[in-house]
């Protein structure tokens, strides 16, 4: 038994803590969770927890179903909205075959595989994402069938009072307390809207965070009386919430996307990771917009971003390359903005890195920066630059992810398979409906 193991055990004794949550998700990123009694901890440390895997999307077929849960004892904490009596924990698990392999199907080891490529590539993956969400009064529409937000503030406005206000300060302290580090939050342009953004980590603590952090957000909206949605695009009018993220690889202690002197400050290797991520958007745009819903916001106008391009501190780019900060070299990132906030982290983050690493292996040519506002150039300027659109609806973002050799090597055959049948059957269950749109503005004049 390692210190780590030794270290949750001790803790959950001196801790009396009563409960311990294993977690883990599907292939669309929804958290799965299973409660073990204190006592058979040390066996799934040693043998795993056994589970039907075919009982979950995507993880097995039925003639393949028994899995393994393995708890990751890096990853315990007190989950503090359970209260200090009859206290839970949580941990996070790889999903195993029942010979010990690690599974195939299991989105976290699907992240874990990319970072092994990076690593023997010499590079370590840091990520900082900027979540943003919407606040609700309840998960129910109001008397005109929308979503009711909890203000009407805007974009780091100031309420005085206001429900955001406090909820923010205990997430952001809850956050804190299962060892999460926050940078800042503030309110964001839609009414009811919030955004907090979560200091840099590696990218697998960084997936697990943003699963714990989807969780606490929820956890806190339900203690105040309020609901939040990580859905994309709530609002026809208003921003969707998306999920910036920055990237940056690492040589040790070098910053590997910095070189002095540089234009921006950008090294070869940054250059070639931005192509790479270029190049392959439109087949990874399936995992990093997952949903029907997520084209309404990657269409929908604001600083969603609908074109393949990069700039330099420009915001209607898809890459956007912040400005540099003299004397910080190890500050030297880029950020990709297509992602949404309901996206599988563990998924999303395999395919932008893999993405990245395949542009360096492969030595990709970036294309010269664009200074403009993509979005109001003509459709023959953008082709003229070379800004192709992203898939404009997810039926076209399937189909060019079933086409990419790519997507099928970074997710392997099974999570890419699974993938792909799942989202299927949400485009072809969404283009069945009638909708209040088409009632509106056909049933009186047809």
């Amino acid at each position: 038994m390692d210190r780590q193991q030794e270290f949750v055990l001790r803790t959950i004794e001196e801790r009396d803590v009563r409960f311990v949550r294993l977690w883990f998700t599907d292939v669309v990123g929804s958290l799965k969770s299973v409660a073990l009694a204190p006592a058979e901890v040390e066996g799934a440390f040693a043998e795993g927890l056994g589970f039907d895997g075919s009982s979950i999307e995507g993880l097995a077929r039925v003639y393949e179903s028994d899995m393994l849960a393995q708890p990751d004892p890096s990853t315990f904490q007190i989950l503090p909205w359970r209260g200090e009596t009859e206290q839970t924990s949580r941990m996070f698990c790889d999903i195993l075959t029942p010979d010990g392999q690690a599974s195939a199907a299991d989105p976290r080891n699907v992240l874990k595989r990319t970072l092994a490529k990076a690593a023997d590539m010499g590079f370590t993956c840091y990520t900082h994402p900027e979540i943003e969400f919407y606040l609700l009064k309840s998960d129910k529409p109001g008397p005109d069938g929308l979503p009711v937000p909890v203000d009407e503030g805007g974009y780091f406005d100031h309420v005085p009072g206001g429900v955001a206000q406090d909820f923010r300060r205990t997430a952001v302290t809850m956050l804190e307390s299962v060892g999460i580090s926050v940078e800042f939050s503030h309110h964001e342009a839609g009414p009811g809207q919030n955004e907090i953004d979560l200091r840099y980590a590696d990218a697998l603590q960084t997936a697990d965070n943003i699963m714990t952090f989807r969780t606490i957000i929820k956890e806190v909206a339900l203690q105040q009386g309020s609901y939040a949605t990580f859905m994309p695009k709530p609002f026809t009018q208003h921003p969707g919430s998306g999920m910036h993220t920055h990237f940056s690889l690492f040589e040790g202690d070098t910053n590997a996307f910095h070189e002095a002197g540089a234009e921006y400050e950008l090294s070869r290797t940054a250059r070639q990771f931005i192509a790479g991520i270029l190049r392959h958007a439109p087949e990874f745009t399936a995992i990093t917009n997952q949903f029907v819903n997520s084209y309404k916001r990657l269409w929908g106008g604001g600083e969603a971003p609908s074109y393949v391009s990069w700039g330099h501190n420009n915001r209607s780019a898809l890459v956007r390359v912040p400005l540099y900060k003299p004397g910080k070299g190890n500050s030297a990132r880029v950020e990709y903005r297509g992602i949404d906030s309901a996206a599988n982290p563990y998924l999303a983050y395999a395919a932008l890195l893999g993405a990245g690493l395949k542009g360096i292996e492969e030595g990709y040519d970036l294309a010269p920066p664009s200074e403009d506002d993509i979005a109001s150039l003509s459709t023959a300027e953008r082709r003229a630059l070379g800004h192709d659109p992203l898939p404009a609806s997810l039926h076209d973002a399937i189909n060019a992810m079933e086409n990419s050799e790519f997507m099928a090597e970074i997710l392997g055959e099974q999570v890419f398979q699974h993938f792909l049948r799942n989202k299927r059957a949400e485009w072809n269950d969404y283009r069945l409906q009638v909708t209040p749109y088409e009632l509106q503005r056909n049933l009186g004049i047809l």
